[in-house]
This record gives structure tokens, sequence and C-alpha cells, in this order.
């Protein structure tokens, strides 16, 4: 028995499960389009295959909101015992597990997400789903960050593949003076998200509005997020910069590439 808990692996038949995803073959709607549920499955176990090592007796495990989490966690759902706190409240209890919070387990061993883009230096932008802040305190909680994403997230360099823009999470009042703020700085567009299924701006779990900035050209994102993050009324950002340890790509095919960050 393999006790984790911000999702609690109890993998004793590893293999048998490895072998069950492969085979699984059916259909389902994510991020817009079909895929063949197999690749997700992939590559979504092989982070859990090859980072067994991680999953001790008594571990922490975060799991995020982001769009390849669904269906990992419904496998997960047939051999876990305890998930912490995360975005993904619903998704967890849905599948019967049980809920912790960081008050609780403070310290997480590892923490899985998705993103929405992928650079060749490990930077996310994440967010789009709006669940960018507590995604980020649940990956920045813990030893080990790693991310799954399909093929289609990867890039060279931000803004390839990902055209919605970097995430920045703003208090109300401040949507506009911020909006301004990091268009004057870094140029391009700051724009105010709308919601689709209701009138008016998307409202966060923090009760917060969501500007995407449409940036213009590459930027040194470390200083980027430093820098919109100290304009007053700024809550946090999509951008994750320096925080994923591995990252695991599903590929068209269903097979797994995987990316470690550059040596320096």
């Amino acid at each position: 028995k393999l006790r984790v808990s911000l999702y609690s692996l109890y993998t004793s038949p590893l293999l048998t499960l490895l072998k069950e995803m492969n085979e699984c073959r059916h259909y389902f709607q994510c991020c817009g389009g079909l895929m063949y549920g197999y690749i997700w499955l992939g590559y979504a176990y092989a982070i859990i295959f090859d980072f067994s090592f991680l999953f001790q007796n008594n571990q922490v495990v975060g799991v995020g909101s982001g769009s390849t989490i669904v269906y990992a966690v419904d496998r997960l759902g047939k051999t876990c015992d305890l998930i912490l706190h995360t975005p993904a409240r619903q998704l967890i209890l849905q599948h019967g597990l049980t809920l912790s919070d960081l008050d609780r387990h403070p310290e997480l061993d590892v923490a899985i997400d998705g993103a929405d883009e992928v650079d060749a230096a490990l930077t996310l932008i994440k967010g789009g789903g709006g669940c960018l802040t507590q995604e980020k305190i649940v990956a920045g909680c813990a030893k080990h960050f790693i991310v799954i994403a399909d093929y289609r997230k990867d890039s060279k360099a931000l803004g390839q593949q990902w055209k919605k823009g970097v995430p920045v999470e703003v208090i109300p009042m401040a949507y506009v003076p911020v909006s301004r703020a990091i268009a004057r700085r870094f140029g391009g567009e700051a724009v105010l998200r709308m919601a689709v299924s209701k009138a008016g701006p998307v409202v966060t779990d923090n009760s917060n509005f969501i500007l995407d900035w449409k940036f213009e050209h590459a930027q040194n994102w470390k200083e980027v997020n430093t820098a919109i993050k100290m304009i007053p009324g700024v809550v946090e950002t999509g951008l994750f910069v320096g925080m994923a340890e591995r990252v695991y790509f599903g590929m068209e095919d269903g097979s797994v590439k995987t990316r470690d960050p550059p040596i320096n």
C-alpha cells in the first residue's frame, strides 16, 4: 500500500494498471477536440511509473485542475486513498477520494498539473481555466512539480502555440490601472476576460478578475513575472518560471516525450 496525501496512490498492480491504460482506446472530449483516451492515459500514468521512487509511505501529493488532470484523477481514483485540497476539489470528491487541505499538509512531496503552453526552458503559461493562483500555491508547496500536457502545448518559445496571452489575476477595482500599467511597460494588450455562459467578466475562485495579457514578443519571463506581480492590484500571474521539474507530453501516436530543464 502506497499512502500519499494530496493524491495518494495505492499502486500495488503497477504494471497491470499500465497495461490496462495502454489498452484503453475510447474517445473523450478535451481542449476543444476529440483525442484518443489512451494517449492521455499513457503519459499521465508514465509520470507515476517513472517517478514511482518518489512515492513513499505517508507522502503528500498535489493534483491541479488542468484539463489533462481530469483523466489522470479518473484512473488514480481506483487506487487513491487521500487527496489534498487543490483547485480540483469537485473532481476529487466525484471520485470518492478523501479531501484534505494545506492547513493540515502545508508541505507537499509532489504536485502534478497540466499547462496551456510549455517552452524549451520549461517556463509555463497556466490559467486558461482561471485557477492560476491556487494552482501556483499548490505547485509552490511541493518538493517536485511535474507537468503533463499533450503535444499541442509544446513550444520553443511562449506564444507560438498558445495565442490567448498570459493570464493575470487582479483585484476587481484595479483591473483598469493594472491593464494600462502592463501595456505601458511591456507592450501588447491586457484584456479583461469575459464570461461565455453569463454576463460580465470571469470571476475566479478567489472572487477576482482575470486579465489576459497578449504580449508582442518573447521576454525575460522571470523578470516580467516579478515586475507584473509588483504592480498594485495584481494577485498572481499565469507564468510558472523555474517551477517545473519535468514535463511529459502525450504524443499523437500515443507515445510519451519527456523534457527536463536545460542545464545552465
